[in-house]
């Protein structure tokens, strides 16, 4: 894998590559946006270790940084596409099984707040098609901005951090080779997998009893 995109690796393009990918994958999740964070962080990794003397590395600082920034504007670009969706985003949401369980459950979470509403979004970040729910599902409901940005930037930032971690460190500790980008790979999909999980798991019941 990382011959195949060693070229971009080594180029300042690869922030732009990693930017469009992370940024379109909220509405088209097969996108391997943690694919290619993590082959450009174990580019850097190896690099660092003098593995690529001469040839240029991704700057690990910019990675996360781009990555985090275009999760942030592609969870904004969904949930103002949801929010003035209307009738027809309704319909569509209303046909699927999935999207509707999922939005009825996301607004009581909204209507929570505090931590319940963190935890979900950010959850949302590494569950599999999660961001996407999360994002237009807070749109079409017409939660406020508020509600949702802050906790868009935390997810964003964890999101982006622990793929450039795991992608860079799994350089360090496993050399530039497939093993390493395979390990990351797998502790990225592993977290993805607990994410959505958790998501799944129905919310406790309310007390009824009175104080």
């Amino acid at each position: 894998m990382l011959e195949s995109v060693g070229p971009l690796t080594g180029s300042p393009w690869i922030y732009a590559a990693v930017a469009v990918s992370v940024l379109l994958d909220v509405f088209l999740p097969v996108l391997p946006s943690g694919v290619l964070v993590i082959t450009a962080a174990t580019a850097a990794a190896a690099g660092s270790a003098g593995a690529a003397v001469g040839q240029a590395v991704p700057n690990i600082m910019a990675l996360t940084l781009s990555a985090a920034t275009a999760s942030v504007l592609g969870d904004l670009v969904a949930y103002r596409l949801a929010w003035s969706g209307g009738e027809r985003l309704d319909r569509a949401i209303a046909r699927s099984r999935r999207l509707s369980s999922a939005q009825e459950r996301l607004g009581a979470v909204l209507s929570r707040g505090g931590g319940a509403r963190g935890v979900l979004v950010v959850l949302a970040r590494f569950a599999p098609a999660g961001r996407s729910v999360v994002s237009l599902g807070a749109g079409a409901a017409h939660r406020r901005v508020r509600e949702f940005l802050p906790w868009s930037i935390v997810a964003g930032l964890a999101w982006a951090v622990y793929s450039v971690a795991l992608g860079y460190f799994g350089g360090q500790w496993l050399g530039a080779s497939w093993l390493a980008t395979g390990v990351s790979l797998l502790a990225l999909f592993g977290a993805g997998a607990g994410a959505a999980f958790v998501m799944r798991r129905p919310a406790p019941e309310e007390s009824g009893t009175g104080a």
